[in-house]
C-alpha cells in the first residue's frame, strides 16, 4: 500500500499542530537548586573544665583541640568533624587594654562585610557570673557566619568564631548556622571565669 505525499503532509501538519497546542500557555521555569539534607544530631552538652582560666559547656559531638602557640596561652579549637566545622577560641589576659581587644574583635567581624548582607550585633550580659560580651551574626556568604566575645571587664577576654570547611553558601549552610548559633549561645550562657587565688 502506497501513501501519497499529501497524506504525509497532512499527518506532519497535524502532529506539529498537536505539539504547539499542548505547550500553549505554559511557561517554562527551572526548578530551584536543591541541597543535600543535613542530619542534625540531638543536642547534649558536656563541661570543659581544665587548668584554663575559664570553663563552659559545649556539645558532646565536639572535640577539644588544645593549641600550643608561642606567647598565646589558653587558646583552643572546638572541632565538629561530623559537620566539617570549627569554633576557634582565643583567650587574652586584659592588661589595661580592654577597649583595644573589643575594637580588634569588631574589626575582625567587620572584615567579613565584603561578603556580608548584614551584620547583627547582640549584647550579652550575665551579671551573676560577671560575663559580658557580644554575639555577632554575619548574614550572607561570609567565611565566618557567627562570632562572639565575652569578658569580665577586668582580667579575662575570650573571642570565638565559627568556620565551615566548605564554600560559604548561606542558603545551603543556614540550617547548620542556626544549629551552631544555639550551641554558641549556650557556651556563652554557661561560661564562668576561674580566678586564681
Amino acid at each position: 500500500m502506497k501513501i501519497s505525499g499529501l497524506k504525509i503532509c497532512i499527518v506532519v501538519v497535524v502532529l506539529v499542530g498537536v505539539l504547539f497546542c499542548s505547550c500553549k500557555g505554559e511557561k517554562y521555569a527551572p526548578k530551584p537548586r536543591g541541597y543535600f539534607r543535613i542530619g542534625l544530631l540531638d543536642k547534649s552538652y558536656q563541661t570543659f573544665d581544665t587548668t584554663y582560666p575559664y570553663k563552659f559547656e559545649y556539645p558532646t559531638y565536639g572535640e577539644v583541640e588544645f593549641l600550643d602557640r608561642p606567647g598565646e596561652q589558653y587558646w583552643m579549637n572546638l572541632n565538629f568533624p561530623h559537620y566539617n566545622a570549627t569554633i576557634y577560641l582565643s583567650y587574652k589576659r586584659i592588661n589595661n587594654n580592654l577597649p583595644e581587644l573589643i575594637e580588634d574583635s569588631h574589626k575582625l567581624s567587620y572584615d567579613h562585610s565584603v561578603k556580608a548582607e548584614a551584620i547583627v550585633d547582640r549584647i550579652f550580659i550575665n551579671d551573676s557570673l560577671k560575663v559580658y560580651g557580644m554575639f555577632i551574626e554575619v548574614e550572607g556568604d561570609a567565611a565566618s557566619p557567627v562570632q562572639f566575645y565575652v569578658t569580665d571587664s577586668i582580667r579575662n577576654f575570650l573571642r570565638g568564631s565559627l568556620y565551615f570547611y566548605s564554600s560559604a553558601n548561606r542558603d545551603s549552610l543556614n540550617p547548620l548556622i542556626e544549629y551552631f548559633e544555639e550551641d554558641i549561645k549556650y557556651l556563652m550562657e554557661t561560661l564562668e571565669w576561674k580566678h586564681s587565688k
